[in-house]
């Protein structure tokens, strides 16, 4: 990275002084600099000196370093840093030609769970299923790429109220296993549901058959087999239209096997005890502000619940995988959930891997609640993507003539970007129009961006060649920065779990290649290195978008 290049530069010119950290950050006013040091405050309360004094003997020794081409001390106390051209290119080549653009190598290879997409079996995918499998795809790539292993799980839900509703409504209906289809399922289970919460009677019947189902009941197991069966087949077909693939298509039932195991352990670790005819686990600590609920484990009724299922699955990746991380994209709103289970299994001591919840706020409509259709209902995912490639299709006359793939492509562009330039903790405004637009921060910009950059560069074929220590006017300046910022926006997305980290520079990048694009003519330039550096450096950050696609999830259509 180059700001860790430059913080060695610091570190030899801070002579007699002596600091751990010697950070050094991307200038918030460019105009002003490139990079900034502000170490000279906290140097000024070791060595009782005005900072401004200490700014000005690290801005003299910093001079004569190559990397600079003008460094200057300013009050109160920071030292501003403008990079030569002849750096900025020596770090460019190196990108260019190393591999994964000279991305700086982790020390050892980790292994990572992540459990993300956690769709219910015998429901329809709708508008709220679609951020985690975007945001936890987008996370598998990111650390994989970084060089870690990483291993995937959509984790159904399948082992709770759902399932006993279903079969209920089947039998009710004299629907038999052979004749079952999806449409049953998707028909039934509202149903359901609305008198489960009409009528508590039927809610315990359905109650009894999950519970009777959890203990093995042949009978039940055929009904969820079938049920299980038609429900995968069909999330499958909605996560390969979004280009989201899992190591691993295990549900809750997986871990059926481990309960018992999970059980002995905390009996035996005495943190099982019985409240209220339930068997539950403490997990308050003291220094909680806030009251944390024991982690219910066994029902009065003998039954287990999610946070049982999710003890048992720590317990079955640790035996299966020993890895270091288990990350779970979820529902923010899950928070303490995860929190009950992680103190639980810690305690416990069935894992000794790092827990980490990824939450994720809710995609709203333009009235800041969750996003519904005209008539109310949550929208099902196929019918978003339906409604989504008629915008598109709609907004421009030859979009029609495209042919599917490239229609599903920009759908895919369009859906990932709007999601994924949002911090995934928050909530955000969904606009199908606006995200829908090939002007802004939207996933057509960014890819109408890619391919008239490709079109040039297919128009003037060249051979890459070393580039020389020249830069020729601002808005190559700006571009090349711009790629400087490759290895902090990965490793950034990658430390903090943010894939947005990496769709806001793809968007910068985008504006660069444009704003350089519109001021420099090079077809037909005269000046054959200024154009040799010129594609050169074009070709690279086309390399870097195509990479960047990638790791949000996004294919690139042959043309739009």
């Amino acid at each position: 990275m180059v700001s860790e290049l430059l913080e060695i530069e610091v570190r030899k010119a801070l002579g007699d002084y002596k600091m751990e950290n010697c950070n050094v950050v991307v200038s918030n006013r460019p105009d002003l600099c490139d990079y900034q040091f502000d170490g000279a405050f906290r140097l000024s309360k070791t060595y009782k000196k005005p900072p401004i004094e200490i700014a000005q003997e690290i801005a003299t020794s910093l001079q004569s370093s190559s990397c600079f081409e003008k460094v200057e001390a300013v009050h109160p106390g920071f030292v501003n840093m403008t990079l030569s051209s002849a750096f900025i290119n020596q770090v460019l080549e190196k990108m260019r030609k190393n591999e994964k653009f000279n991305l700086p190598k982790w020390e050892q290879m980790e292994t990572y769970v992540i459990d993300y997409g956690g769709p219910n079996i015998a429901k329809p995918l709708h508008v709220g299923h679609m951020r985690p499998a975007i945001v936890g795809e987008a996370i598998k790539r990111i650390i994989a790429y970084v060089g870690h292993k990483v291993i995937a799980d959509v984790h159904f839900g399948d082992f709770g109220l759902q399932i006993g509703q279903v079969i209920y409504g089947m039998k009710s209906e004299g629907i038999s296993i052979e004749e079952v289809t999806l449409d049953d399922l998707n028909r039934i289970y509202p149903q359901m549901s609305k008198r489960c919460k009409e009528e508590a009677q039927i809610k315990e019947i359905c109650e009894n058959i999950t519970k009777e189902l959890q203990d093995g009941s042949q009978e039940y197991e055929a009904y969820y087999q079938k049920i299980f069966a038609l429900s995968k087949k069909d999330i499958k077909r909605i996560y390969q239209y979004l280009d989201v693939d899992f190591d691993l298509w295990y549900g809750e039932m997986d871990s059926r096997a481990f309960i018992p195991l999970v059980e002995s352990v905390l009996i035996e670790s005495s943190l099982l005890h019985e409240s209220e005819g339930a068997l539950v686990v403490d997990v308050e600590k003291k220094e909680d502000t806030k009251e944390i609920p024991p982690l219910i484990f066994k029902k009065s009724n003998g039954g287990y619940l999610y946070g049982s299922t999710d003890m048992a699955t720590i317990y079955q990746r640790e035996k299966d995988f020993h890895p270091n991380y288990i990350l779970y994209v979820a529902d923010a709103r899950q928070s303490l959930h995860f929190k009950q289970v992680f103190r639980a299994s810690l305690k416990s001591k069935i894992t000794d891997a790092k827990l980490e919840h990824l939450g994720f706020g809710t995609i709203n409509g333009m009235d800041g609640k969750p996003y519904k259709t005209r008539s109310g209902e949550t929208p099902k995912l196929d019918d978003l993507f339906k409604e989504v490639e008629e915008i598109f299709v709609a907004s421009k006359e030859t979009n029609a003539s495209m042919t599917e793939e490239d229609k599903k492509k920009i759908v895919n562009a369009i859906l990932k970007f709007a999601d994924l330039q949002n911090n995934r903790e928050k909530d955000y405004i969904f606009d199908i129009k606006k995200f829908a637009d090939v002007v802004g921060k939207t996933g057509p910009y960014i890819l109408y961006t890619y391919l008239r950059i490709n079109k040039l560069l297919k128009a003037e074929p060249f051979i890459e060649e070393e580039l020389s220590n020249k830069i020729y006017n601002e808005q190559d300046r700006y571009l090349r920065l711009q790629l400087l910022g490759f290895h902090k926006a990965v490793l950034d997305a990658f430390k903090l779990r943010l894939p947005s980290t990496i769709a806001n520079y793809v968007y910068d990048l985008c504006v660069a290649l444009n704003t350089f694009y519109q001021n420099n003519r090079i077809s037909g330039l005269e000046d054959a290195k200024k154009k040799q550096d010129w594609l050169t450096i074009l070709s690279l950050a086309n390399q870097i978008l195509k990479q960047l696609f990638y790791l949000l999830g996004i294919s690139i259509p042959s043309m739009m």
